[in-house]
């Protein structure tokens, strides 16, 4: 069942429990946000202050979880959406209105070191957090599922490359590579997409958002997702400094990060990880989910692995396969 038909079978039982939850029978709800998977958020009109009601169908995609983890976020002192009434069996809950605009809608030149500065500060505080017992992994088996998403959706599904043995070999040869390079960091918890798009800037934030999917994983990973962002791109030398301002605090706070030489390498290395990552979600937002306005960010990620992968000579076979290969293709198939 496709999302809008499930929006329109709730329409009346999310509109009947916002209006006893708020004890107001005349208020009316409309669409806050969308592409948020099986779960939709909906604004209160009619009632102040406005509030969100947050509707996850029970069969599609269970709201305890989010919960779960919503709660001990805020135990850390991270900055959640506040949950004012809930009804986890018929997956409703009624959340405080953080406002419209992200970090990523109002960052800007002028204003971006103080946003960042904020954000590190709720990132020391996740990252902090003591990982409760049964916390999934971000282990050998997701990290081996995220590199499956580059050859499998962007490689072969967008460009229409079967590569050869060789080239086969040079790519799983770079992917056991960073794949242990995020294994032999440090673990914390890892929020996953840590970056601007699920900030919300508030005065005691930001605000963090799409937490559900936090997992047990390398230290590096977060920073460089704030940092080298899906849908937003600084200078290279900003993005230096911003790394060694979060090593600095993450060291003030006694987080498990190395020697600053070290700790940078792995954030290259977590980015290049994440990009080829996401590289592949992208592809397959495009061709199997309808959503083509992703791919229009691919060349953000290609710019960021000209960057840092001929930085390495370890990432060498990635660098001759990109510009012997796939950049040619890419380049034909945005044509």
């Amino acid at each position: 069942m496709s999302q809008p038909a499930t929006d329109d079978l709730r329409a009346s039982p999310r509109l009947t429990w916002a209006r006893s939850a708020l004890g107001d029978t005349n208020l009316q709800l409309q669409r806050a946000s969308t592409d948020a998977g099986f779960r939709s958020y909906w604004r209160t009109v009619g009632v102040a202050p406005t509030r969100i009601v947050m509707d996850s169908p029970p069969d599609k995609e269970d709201v305890r979880p989010w919960l779960q983890v919503r709660d001990l976020l805020a135990t850390a002192g991270v900055r959640v959406p506040q949950v004012l009434a809930r009804d986890v069996d018929a997956g409703f809950l009624l959340l405080e209105d953080l406002g419209g605009p992200t970090v990523a809608q109002c960052i800007d030149d002028d204003n971006a070191d103080a946003h960042v500065e904020a954000a590190i500060g709720q990132l020391i505080r996740l990252q902090s957090l003591p990982a409760p017992e049964g916390m999934p992994v971000f282990g050998e088996a997701l990290l081996q599922r995220d590199a499956g998403l580059f050859e499998d959706w962007f490689i072969r599904r967008h460009l229409g490359i079967e590569l050869d043995c060789a080239d086969a070999e040079r790519l799983q040869l770079v992917q056991r590579r960073l794949i242990g390079n995020a294994l032999g960091q440090a673990s914390v918890p890892v929020h996953r997409d840590f970056m601007p798009r699920n900030l919300m800037p508030v005065p005691d934030g930001p605000a963090v958002l799409d937490f559900q999917d936090m997992v047990l994983g390398p230290i590096a990973y977060d920073p460089v997702s704030l940092l080298r962002d899906a849908f937003l791109s600084w200078p290279e030398a900003r993005v230096a400094g911003w790394l060694r301002r979060y090593h600095a605090r993450a060291v003030e706070a006694a987080l498990p990060v190395p020697a600053l030489a070290t700790f940078l390498r792995d954030a290259d290395w977590c980015g290049v990880q994440r990009h080829l990552k996401i590289l592949g979600i992208f592809a397959r937002l495009h061709h199997r989910d309808g959503k083509p306005r992703y791919l229009a960010d691919a060349p953000r990620f290609l710019a960021y692995l000209d960057a840092v992968v001929p930085k390495y000579g370890e990432l060498d076979p990635l660098h001759e396969l990109l510009e012997r290969t796939l950049k040619p293709a890419f380049a034909r198939v945005a044509a």
